[in-house]
């Protein structure tokens, strides 16, 4: 497994996860994300293999399919395969606001430093740097705004409510 470094609550840390493709061996003991097709065929034993196990959801996946295994997943992984496709950040907001979810929520892909407030704002807190960005210019993103004027999923208080 090739290590890789991560966003993670707007701090630059080493990734733990791998991401596994359709035939890759499942490794021991080891905290793995594999697409949504190979999740449902491959359920039980994943969950035996692996120390823990995540979903990856590409943006035309129904979020609502992952609801009754949310108590066996650690991680879901929202897939950008391009920066102008933007139907994860609705996925993220779903996945936050209306079903629920409490654990990591990544962002995998073609993540550009201008996203990053907006994907943590939508309940994104796991940003994943392609190698050819610079990760410490993504995490400057993060100051670029002091407030906000529209609720969201995160924690963060909209302007109008500080008056």
């Amino acid at each position: 497994m090739t290590q890789r470094n991560v966003i993670r609550n707007r701090e630059i840390v080493q990734d733990d996860w791998e991401y596994l493709g359709a035939e890759d061996a499942v490794p021991e003991g080891g905290k793995v994300i594999v697409e949504l097709a190979r999740w449902k065929q491959e359920r039980e034993a994943l969950l035996q293999a692996a120390e823990e196990v995540g979903v990856l959801l590409r943006g035309d996946d129904d979020p609502k399919e992952l609801l009754e295994d949310f108590e066996h997943l650690s991680a879901i992984s929202l897939d950008f395969p391009k920066f102008a496709d933007g139907r994860c950040y609705s996925h993220a907001r779903l996945l936050r606001e209306r079903y629920g979810w409490k654990k990591d929520l990544r962002a995998h892909g073609d993540i550009l430093r201008d996203q990053a407030f907006f994907l943590w704002r939508c309940g994104v807190d796991v940003l994943e740097i392609r190698e050819d960005k610079d990760i410490n210019d993504a995490l400057e993103a993060f100051r670029e705004f002091s407030v906000t004027y529209q609720p969201a999923a995160d924690s963060q208080q909209a302007i109008y409510h500080l008056r």
